[in-house]
C-alpha cells in the first residue's frame, strides 16, 4: 500500500497504514493499494461560485455565502457553511434565508466565474492535454501520458490541487480511479479540499449499498421507477440480466448494467464538433402550471449557458423541448439577430416560448421540458 503526502508531496510505497506523514508530519496523508496505478481523475471545483466571492471579498470568507436571487429567486449555490444550514441547490431563497437567515445573498456574477473557471482548466491542460470539460467548475482528466512520463498520477494531482489554491484562490477536490464513473463518485466522497481513491479491489463491495441514485444518469424520475420495482440499493440491479436492464430502461439500460458493476468503457475526450447544446429533464409530476414550468426553465437554461460557456460556443437559434402527458413532443424556437450564451438571454426567449404554448388552447399537462441552443459560428 503506497502512501502519498498532499502536504509535502512526498510517496512512500509499501507503507503500513499511518495517519501522518513520515517525511513532514503532516495528517493530510492518502494511502491506497492501487494509488501507483489509477490514472483517470475528476476534479471539482468547492462550491464554485461561493468560493470565487469569498476569495474576492476577505470580509465574508468565514459567513454562509449564499449564490442566487435571479428571475424566481432561487438558490444558485451556497457555500458549506450555508449547506450544513440546509441551504441547497434550487431552493426557494425564501426558504434558504429562514435555514439560514445569517447568510450573505450574492447573485451571480458569470462573468467572473468564467474566467475563473478557465483560469482553473488552463492549469489542467498544463498537466496533461486529455482534458474533459463537464461545466465550468468540473473536469475529467486522464493521465496515462503523465505516468507514461514516469510521473506519479496522484502526486500530479495533489500537486495541482496545491497550484490552484496558491494562484487561483479557490480549492479543488479530486477523485482519482480507474474509470469515469468511480472517479466522479470519488470526487465528492471527500470534500471540500478532498482527495478520494476508489479502486478496482473494492468498487462492486463500496457501490453494492449505496442508492441507485448515486449511478450517473439516475435521476429523479429514473430513481422513482426504480423504486417502483423494489429497487433502491445498486446491488439490487445486479439481479437482473441485461436484456431486461434494456426492456425496463431503454438504451439507458445498457450503460446501467455496466454502471451497477462499476464498469465504464467511456472514454475522456473533449468534444467540441457539437451541433447544439442541450439539457432536459424529466418532472416528477406533470403539470400545465406556467410558474412551475417557469422555474424548471431557468435552472435549464442556467445549466445550457454554463455548458455553453464551458466549450466556448455562443448560439442564435434557441430551441424550447416539450413532451405532454401524452407522450406528443412538441418543438418551438426563436432565432436571435445576435450570438449568445448569457443566461438571462436563454431564460428569456424559452419562458416567452413557454407561456406562449401553456396557454395555447386545448390546455396541455406537460413531464419533460428542455432547452437547446444552436447556430454557432
Amino acid at each position: 500500500m503506497s502512501s502519498l503526502c498532499r502536504t509535502c508531496l512526498t510517496v512512500t510505497p509499501d507503507t503500513t497504514p499511518t495517519h501522518r506523514c513520515g517525511a513532514c508530519g503532516s495528517p493530510r496523508v492518502v494511502q491506497h493499494g492501487e494509488l501507483d496505478d489509477l490514472t483517470l481523475a475528476h476534479i471539482d471545483c468547492d462550491a464554485f461560485y461561493a468560493a470565487v466571492e469569498k476569495r474576492d471579498d476577505p470580509s465574508i470568507r468565514h459567513k454562509p455565502v449564499i449564490i442566487g436571487g435571479g428571475q424566481r429567486g432561487v438558490v444558485t449555490t451556497a457555500c458549506y457553511l450555508a449547506r450544513i444550514q440546509g441551504v441547497r441547490s434550487a431552493m426557494p431563497m425564501y426558504r434558504a434565508k429562514q435555514l439560514c437567515p445569517k447568510a450573505v445573498i450574492i447573485k451571480p456574477n458569470m462573468a467572473k466565474y468564467r474566467e475563473t473557471g478557465m483560469e482553473v482548466r488552463s492549469f489542467f491542460r498544463a498537466l496533461t492535454p486529455d482534458v474533459e470539460p463537464l461545466s465550468i467548475d468540473e473536469a475529467f482528466l486522464d493521465l496515462a501520458a503523465v505516468q507514461a512520463a514516469n510521473k506519479h498520477p496522484a502526486r500530479e494531482l495533489a500537486r495541482l490541487a496545491q497550484t490552484v489554491q496558491d494562484q487561483v484562490g479557490i480549492s479543488i477536490s479530486v477523485g482519482l480511479s480507474f474509470n469515469k464513473l468511480l472517479a466522479k463518485i470519488a470526487s465528492d466522497l471527500d470534500k471540500p479540499d478532498g482527495f478520494a481513491v476508489l479502486g478496482r479491489a473494492e468498487a462492486l463491495d463500496f457501490l453494492a449499498d449505496k442508492p441507485v441514485k448515486l449511478i450517473w444518469g439516475v435521476g429523479p424520475a429514473t430513481a422513482k421507477r426504480m423504486s417502483a420495482l423494489g429497487i433502491t440499493r445498486i446491488a439490487q440491479l445486479r439481479a437482473f440480466p441485461k436484456d431486461d436492464m434494456v426492456n425496463m430502461f431503454g438504451r439507458f439500460g445498457e450503460r446501467l448494467y455496466q454502471f451497477c458493476r462499476g464498469e465504464d468503457s467511456r472514454r475522456v475526450r473533449e468534444d467540441r464538433g457539437s451541433k447544439s447544446v442541450s439539457s432536459e429533464t424529466t418532472l416528477m409530476t406533470d403539470t400545465g402550471d406556467l410558474a412551475e414550468l417557469t422555474a424548471v426553465v431557468e435552472r435549464l437554461a442556467n445549466r445550457v449557458a454554463e455548458r455553453l460557456q464551458t466549450y466556448e460556443l455562443e448560439g442564435k437559434r434557441i430551441t424550447l423541448k416539450l413532451k405532454t402527458t401524452d407522450f406528443d413532443i412538441l418543438s418551438r424556437s426563436q432565432t436571435l439577430d445576435g450570438h449568445t450564451a448569457e443566461p438571462r438571454v436563454l431564460f428569456s426567449v424559452a419562458q416567452r416560448l413557454l407561456a406562449a404554448e401553456v396557454a395555447r388552447e386545448p390546455l396541455q399537462t406537460y413531464r419533460l421540458l428542455g432547452i437547446g441552443v444552436a447556430g454557432f459560428d
